[in-house]
């Protein structure tokens, strides 16, 4: 069998494979006996609002009960909202979370938490694998039962409002909220309606394939033009599932994961509460985010792509602030994984005890032009780096930025593409070098 997990566990196109019943109830049934091997007596499922979520979440806990495990549905719920019922709950052994975060509504995924909130280490990705393809590991005796959590959403904003005391903050915040028609869009009510902010909200009407669709951290247009039009102080924009943030400042301009990071990276270290001086971040962060980490005297480590890979980072040099420029946003300080609503929190309690609003923060921090294209490829993703046409092609390009630029190449971990990305010293000219390594990568593979 292929590989199943990729970077943020399994992914696919609903009722194919990976993605089809069949593989949920064998995951289900994988996630039910590692839970129960480790003394646990229950498995939290969430999803987000895409049509296959019914479909995907009844195989699933048809899976878990066949092990005698119990199953608890929290229904439509941000995934770092199951991360924090699986840490809150002292039965539960896992938690899964049904959706495909920022892709179309059509795909769907699993993603897998354990006990503690955290997500699964390649090991024991591995091991759930392995006991997918297993159809003995059913209860012959006892069979498990599944029961709705009626509160499940209360308490996960509960424990988000507690770490922020906006209450005692005499100015206000008009914001606007998009909701990407997805898992944000009634605990964004449930937040900022028990807040002093004036919220309005968009693309919070989800139908089960509106998800994302122009709409969300990806297609930032029509907030844009919101604040712009409304004269908000802030625009927020969450994936499907929440757990990414892309902001808008008052001026219309878009502030993605690097800058957000900068901005609550700074305010914690002049805060003391930086721990160890680190902040973690993937090899897309743009180097500007170095620079300015390194002006005010702050460590940053990259690694790989993936919100697990920073997490493991973040956990291995025990830092607290971490994430990606695609918006997620890990703060160990406050909670176990990357979370779309606890990184707006964050931001805005910088923006109203700081008294700058968001294009001055973010004003600090220069970035450096960036191109990055989309190649498909076949599924078998060749070698490119042995190719040496296309490495010597690499190589001059990387003499020419010197300093000044970088070149990455780097296949994506859900989808049959290889990504190419050029950073450079002006738009005119990393566009070139990007378009000049594409058509070579292009010809010769």
């Amino acid at each position: 069998m292929a590989r199943l997990f990729g970077t943020d566990g399994i992914r696919g196109k609903a009722n194919y494979y990976p993605m089809t019943c069949e593989i949920a109830l064998g995951t289900g049934r994988a996630v039910g006996t590692f839970a129960k091997n480790n003394g646990y007596k229950t498995v939290i499922i969430g999803k987000d609002t895409r049509i296959s979520g019914d479909m995907l979440e009844a195989a699933l806990a048809s899976g878990i009960t066949s092990t005698g495990m119990d199953v608890l549905l929290a229904g439509v719920i941000p995934t770092p909202g199951i991360a924090f019922l699986c840490s809150d709950n002292q039965d539960a052994g896992a938690g899964i979370v049904i959706s495909a975060s920022h892709n179309p509504f059509y795909d769907n995924g699993i993603k897998i938490f354990k006990h503690d909130g955290t997500k699964l280490s390649h090991k024991e990705e591995i091991m759930i694998e392995t006991l997918i393809l297993d159809s003995q590991i059913v209860s012959q005796e006892v069979v498990g039962k599944i029961a709705i959590i009626p509160d499940g959403l209360q308490k996960y904003s509960d424990f988000l409002l507690s770490k922020f005391p906006f209450k005692k903050l005499r100015k206000k915040l008009k914001i606007i909220v998009d909701c990407s028609n997805g898992a944000a869009s009634k605990i964004s009510h449930l937040i900022f309606d028990r807040t002093l902010f004036e919220a309005q909200f968009i693309s919070d009407l989800p139908n089960g394939t509106n998800i994302n669709d122009n709409c969300g951290s990806q297609h930032t247009i029509q907030l844009q033009k919101r604040v712009l039009m409304e004269k908000a102080d802030l625009g927020l924009a969450f994936d499907g599932d929440a757990d990414r943030l892309i902001a808008i400042d008052e001026a219309g301009a878009e502030i993605t994961g690097d800058k957000i990071l900068s901005i609550c990276a700074k305010y914690a270290k002049e805060n003391n509460k930086l721990k160890n001086n680190i902040v973690v971040s993937t090899i897309m962060s743009n180097m500007g985010l170095t620079e300015f980490l390194s002006a005010y005297g702050i460590q940053h480590i990259r690694v790989e792509v993936g919100d697990r890979r920073v997490l493991e980072e973040m956990q291995k040099c025990d830092a607290v602030i971490g994430g990606e420029d695609s918006g997620h946003m890990i703060f160990l300080d406050n909670h176990t994984t990357g979370d779309g609503m606890l990184s707006a929190l964050r931001l805005m309690e910088v923006i109203l005890k700081t008294k700058q609003p968001l294009s001055k923060l973010a004003s600090e921090m220069t970035v450096y032009p960036q191109v990055l294209i989309n190649i498909e490829v076949a599924k078998s993703k060749p070698e490119i780096m042995k190719n040496s046409l296309i490495a010597d092609t690499i190589k001059a390009i990387e003499e020419k930025l010197g300093k000044n630029g970088r070149v990455l190449i780097r296949y994506s971990g859900t989808q049959p593409l290889l990504r190419v990305m050029v950073e450079g010293p002006d738009q005119k000219t990393t566009e070139q070098y990007c378009k000049e390594l594409c058509d070579c990568i292009r010809a010769n593979i």
